[in-house]
């Protein structure tokens, strides 16, 4: 990506959608890296927004990085509720929304926190543990895609 077309954002926040749970972390645009950071408890897809707004008031993002499954030529079941919960962001907290395929990132959350607990590096894997990881691994998705020229 040229430098002229490429700014920093700073810290970037992402958000792995659930109806159950919606899982936060945030990244870095300067390290390219993204820590796991919280997970949401959702009723049918909505998040606890008052929270969601001090997460936002703490960390400051520049944008959002929202999963978004994608399937050969198929729809996703999820995808109207993940574009209605991005339209949702987007108009709230008035910040840039970019989509990241996180087909697998739940699966692959588990594998490293699994092969952590194997190590003896952690005890009981929780359900929002995995939420909250593969946030984190989505935003160093599209922050490694970025700095390729993947995305602008």
């Amino acid at each position: 990506m040229p430098d002229s077309l490429r700014h920093d954002l700073g810290t970037v926040m992402g958000l792995d959608f659930g109806l159950r749970r919606i899982g936060i972390a945030v990244g870095n645009d300067i390290t390219g890296t993204a820590q796991p950071v919280d997970t949401l408890q959702a009723n049918d897809g909505e998040p606890d927004w008052s929270r969601l707004d001090r997460l936002i008031q703490q960390w400051r993002p520049g944008c959002f990085i929202l999963g978004q499954p994608k399937q050969d030529d198929q729809t996703h079941p999820l995808e109207a509720h993940i574009r209605a919960f991005g339209d949702k962001l987007s108009q709230r907290f008035d910040l840039p929304l970019y989509e990241v395929n996180e087909q697998f990132s739940s699966r692959a959350a588990e594998s490293h926190l699994l092969m952590q607990r194997q190590q003896g590096n952690r005890g009981r894997i929780k359900k929002q543990d995995i939420d909250a990881l593969a946030a984190a691994m989505l935003v160093e998705q599209w922050l490694a895609d970025r700095s390729r020229g993947e995305q602008i």
